[in-house]
């Protein structure tokens, strides 16, 4: 097959260099362990709300503090990593995050509780953008697909086996701590994670970039705020007028910040985020497809897990094993991606895409056709869909950052990151709005109202997935369109 019309950024043959394996699998490590937070908490909520005697909102900023406060800091963290060291930044956010857990582990209280997991968030944004940039730094060329294959298994491992994680501590009730476990469990990852930092992973820092726009992170961090915090709290609070106001105020910021990164830029200072990068197609794009396809991910395993407790009565143990085949076949497709996108570029990227299309509507047209929800019907179906999402989910990342200068990997990781959560954001108050708009167990079978909700999800996120293979289509035009005007 003709690379000609396939994106350069994905296709890559011109290095061989061997994979620095430790320090990559230290570096995954720490993106394991602040990915699984997101998660994890999410079987225990109704137990840390009886043990703290906490209201159901109290719960929901649980969750949420850490969401916020991860979204809001991803950009800067990225770029502080540039200035001053991407292995210095990620050691100071496993020492943030480990130190949180603790706090989160002991927390007497619901109030002591979010404080610390907003440390814990900001512990992650430390982390994450390090992660990205300094695999895009010294894994070359196509070994990289291969990389990002196995950071996808990665990411996959921690959202369902965070469920399934947080099921077995909860339900173990070990020494009679409750939900505390899913928390501590982070103390001996973290140990060890610093250990070996040290020894593996090497200091990477741009060497064009010597100061940080503190002005520009302020600004964006208040914009990313108010972006999020109503696609967070919206949902939960039946969508008030304020939410409206706070989506204007954040276009209104991000009209401010690119005013002001465009000056800084021109006296030639050292801008939080390089607005020459947004010049790529293919990195737009790419930032682009991040958001569909993890607006589709969180918002679809919350209406199953839902589905699975509220509707079908598991327990969170029994829910959290039903992911476990589709969880095998992400596994093995993002395995698979990894060698396949580097021969043949984004068509596997396109077929990825349709196949998790296909799943997603059939899932909605059998639970429709069914009216009843089961195990036997959903397994299956899962299965498909995660091929798909092997497929098209970690190549997307690799599509961001392939194309980017070194100088200004750890800006374009921080960048990728905050797609990630704002895409996650985006689907919980979509694909989640619409499920529990029509799940309502109270009004006839439970079982029957968890295949109307589930169907509703399912067709939203199918139409999502539309668009994510359209954007596909878009990146692979790309070169073609190059090629043409020389």
């Amino acid at each position: 097959m003709s690379e000609t019309g396939v994106n350069a950024a994905i296709v890559d043959r011109s290095h061989n260099t061997p994979v620095p394996w430790p320090a990559v699998s230290v570096l995954l490590a720490g993106l394991f362990m602040a990915t699984l937070d997101s998660y994890i908490v999410i079987v225990a909520a109704p137990t840390i709300q009886q043990d703290l005697h906490a209201a159901p909102s109290d719960v929901q900023w649980v969750l949420a503090s850490y969401q916020l406060s991860y979204a809001v800091a991803l950009i800067t963290a990225g770029r502080i990593g540039d200035i001053v060291g991407r292995r210095r930044v990620f050691t100071l956010g496993v020492v943030l995050f480990t130190l949180a857990s603790v706090l989160c582990a002991l927390s007497p209280s619901v109030a002591g509780l979010i404080a610390a997991r907003v440390a814990q968030g900001l512990g992650a944004a430390l982390i994450v953008p390090q992660v990205y940039a300094v695999v895009s730094l010294v894994v070359p060329g196509v070994a990289r697909s291969r990389v990002f294959g196995v950071v996808g298994v990665v990411l996959a491992m921690a959202t369902i086996g965070g469920q399934l994680l947080g099921g077995v501590l909860v339900g173990a009730d070990v020494l009679g701590t409750s939900w505390r476990p899913i928390f501590a469990v982070n103390l001996p990852i973290g140990i060890a994670l610093l250990i070996f930092t040290r020894r593996v992973v090497p200091e990477l820092r741009a060497s064009a970039v010597h100061r940080l726009d503190l002005y520009g992170a302020v600004v964006l961090s208040m914009a990313v705020l108010s972006l999020t915090y109503p696609l967070v709290q919206g949902p939960e609070l039946g969508w008030p007028r304020w939410v409206i106001v706070l989506f204007a105020l954040s276009v209104l910021l991000l009209g401010g910040f690119v005013a002001v990164e465009a000056a800084v830029d021109r006296r030639g200072g050292d801008p939080l985020l390089r607005l020459r990068l947004f010049a790529a197609p293919t990195f737009t794009l790419g930032l682009l497809l991040v958001v569909a396809l993890y607006a589709v991910i969180t918002s679809y395993y919350l209406a199953l897990s839902v589905s699975l407790q509220d509707g079908l009565g598991l327990s969170a143990l029994d829910a959290g094993l039903v992911y476990v085949p589709a969880a095998g076949m992400f596994f093995a497709s993002s395995l698979l991606a990894g060698r396949l996108v580097p021969r043949y570029g984004t068509p596997v990227l396109l077929i990825g895409g349709a196949i998790l299309s296909i799943g997603y509507a059939a899932a909605g047209l059998v639970l429709v056709t069914v009216q009843e929800m089961s195990i036997a019907v959903l397994v299956p179906l899962l299965m498909v869909q995660s091929v798909g999402g092997g497929l098209v989910i970690t190549p997307a990342l690799n599509v961001v950052l392939a194309g980017v200068a070194p100088d200004d990997t750890g800006m374009a990781s921080g960048l990728l990151s905050t797609a990630q959560q704002i895409g996650a954001a985006l689907g919980v108050a979509v694909i989640g709005g619409l499920f529990f708009a029509d799940f309502d167990p109270e009004l006839g079978s439970a079982r029957h109202a968890a295949a109307h909700g589930f169907a509703t999800a399912s067709f939203a996120a199918c139409a999502i997935a539309a668009l994510a293979t359209a954007l596909i289509c878009a990146i692979a035009r790309e070169p073609s369109r190059r090629d043409r005007s020389q």
